[in-house]
């Protein structure tokens, strides 16, 4: 069964899976660029501009963390791996690259863990820091077993320098790929069309019906000391490819010509049998997305869809088993459950989760199973997960009800809002907000009251309060004198809605409101139909 995982990748590798249980590996981990990125939410027509929210930070700092896991380095089973990780602590000392150093370190010994001797493992990064994460690779992978380092040219310029940059613009992210071990690994060569320039040059003949061809050398090359026999064919004796038996049987499907007499034949090579022109270690024919692309979500980092194929494609079949550990908005499990390879995809924050699980059944649809690990499935879990971080509580909790987190982290900006959704109504034009607002603590007596308070300053149709325990019967009296709210279908709706996370686990309860889809609040990933859009995927 494909599943995802909700928590920090190391734990959820060291304590659910296997040793040599995945094929494949792809990881688009934080760069330590120094930056936040930010998850972009599309607002509807006639609403304020996008809304964002940091999605994770990329910044590293030396602390009791990084610490703790640089002794595990130290007294692991790998010496090479502790010997380097303390030489490029003699060189770096105890700073922010090295805490990076040092998590990267231990996930990608686990990684190799779980890897299968013919797996592969693909690791993503920018200049940031790819000399170092070579290094660590070379020390937990063996350096034999590099295979390539990948340049995919992901924009065509920049106009850094028109900034004030007194660099080259920086176009590029680098693909470090590593086999496990010296076993034979899965290799499928990977093509691209030919371009116009070389099919006009090479395949400049055609035949009466069009089809195109050009005229390949037949003659063996070394001659006799290779083996290859010597005969006359057309007039012409020389050592040949081929022996004579399979040259007779070439000629008679005319698969070898003279182009005027006296002159050496050659083998007619059409261009439609080709495959293309084979993939080399230089990618400039997959563009980053963009905000306008079709399968844009709105997350920071996100890559497409075809640079995961390519990569799923070249070294694994179908069956295999592809681990992301860093699994961001879920390309590489989209890609995997696409080609139908089995999937784990690891991420430590809820909004990934939530967005993930949405995509893969906007491309698949709800046929598609898999299952969700690590996110509270009952009260027990909810209540230790508000108590661990109230922030990953707060954006799953809003993900109960389809609506997107606001303001995250920003401490004092929410304004008594930590969600926003948008619904149609029959009988209006646009989009109609709701607002909503997360406890993880018993509810105060005026809670109710200062929501609808929001919901009027913020001009919402409705508030939900998503609470941990059950309101007071008071409580729900106040959310009720706020009256109701009737839509084009002539259904009334209440204006204050208090939802409990038990009610909602369990289906009894759910947000009410005119227009349930929620398009309006998520962009919305392409339905998968086929490789060519003609064939249903085998789910």
């Amino acid at each position: 069964m494909p599943t995802l995982y909700y928590g920090d990748n190391l734990q959820v590798m060291r304590e659910q899976l296997k040793d040599e249980s995945v094929d494949l590996i792809y990881l688009d981990p934080p760069f330590n660029s120094k930056r936040d990125y930010n998850l972009l939410f599309k607002s509807p027509k006639g609403e304020a501009a996008d809304a964002s929210i940091t999605a994770f930070e990329d910044t590293w700092h030396w602390g009791p963390q990084a610490e703790r896991e640089f002794k595990e380095l130290l007294h692991q089973s790998n010496t090479d791996v502790a010997d380097l990780m303390n030489a490029l602590l003699g060189f770096l000392g105890r700073n922010d690259m090295m805490a990076y150093l040092t998590m990267m370190a231990n996930r990608l010994l686990e990684l190799h863990r779980v890897l299968k001797p013919t797996g592969s493992l693909y690791l993503h990064c920018d200049p940031t820091a790819s000399h170092y994460l070579k290094i660590v690779l070379d020390g937990v992978f063996g350096k034999a077993n590099f295979q390539n380092e990948i340049i995919w040219k992901r924009s065509s310029a920049h106009s850094d320098s028109g900034q004030g940059a007194r660099h080259f613009g920086r176009v590029s992210d680098t693909l470090l790929f590593y086999n496990k071990s010296d076993k034979k690994s899965t290799w499928n060569p990977q093509y691209r069309d030919y371009d116009e320039y070389y099919m006009e040059r090479d395949y400049r003949r055609a035949d009466a019906d069009g089809r195109r061809y050009r005229l390949d050398n037949i003659q063996g090359p070394g001659g006799e000391k290779k083996g290859n026999p010597f005969y006359e064919v057309m007039g012409v004796s020389r050592h040949w490819r081929y022996s004579k038996k399979r040259m007779s049987e070439l000629i008679e499907v005319g698969r070898i010509i003279q182009t005027r007499p006296g002159a050496v034949p050659q083998y007619k090579r059409y261009l439609d049998e080709g495959k293309g022109t084979p993939i080399q270690n230089i990618w400039d024919d997959i563009s980053v997305i963009n905000n306008r692309a079709d399968e844009y979500l709105g997350y920071p980092t996100q890559k497409p869809l075809a640079l995961l194929e390519r990569i799923i494609e070249a070294s694994s079949g179908k069956g295999d088993v592809v681990l992301d550990p860093f699994c961001g908005c879920g390309t590489a499990v989209h890609a995997a459950q696409k080609l139908k390879r089995k999937w784990i995809g690891i991420d430590i924050t809820h909004l990934a989760i939530a967005l993930i699980e949405k995509r893969m059944r906007d491309a698949f649809g709800e046929k598609l199973k898999f299952d969700v690990i690590g996110t509270p499935g009952d009260l027990a879990a909810a209540l230790d997960l508000s108590l661990r971080d109230r922030y990953q509580f707060q954006w799953w909790a809003t993900s109960l009800v389809n609506a997107q987190p606001y303001q995250g982290k920003k401490k004092g900006k929410d304004g008594g809002v930590d969600g926003i959704k948008y619904f149609h109504d029959a009988d209006t034009e646009g989009a109609r907000k709701i607002i909503v607002s997360v406890k993880s603590g018993h509810l105060k007596a005026d809670d109710v009251r200062s929501l609808n308070h929001v919901r009027d300053r913020e001009g919402a149709e409705f508030g939900l309060l998503i609470c941990l325990y059950p309101p007071t019967k008071s409580m729900i009296a106040d959310a009720a004198s706020v009256g109701f709210y009737t839509g084009g279908n002539g259904k009334d709706y209440p204006r204050l809605q208090i939802l409990d996370i038990e009610g909602l686990l369990s289906g009894k309860q759910r947000a009410e409101h005119p227009d349930q889809v929620p398009d309006l609040n998520f962009k919305k990933a392409k339905k998968e139909t086929g490789k060519k859009g003609q064939e249903k995927l085998d789910l």
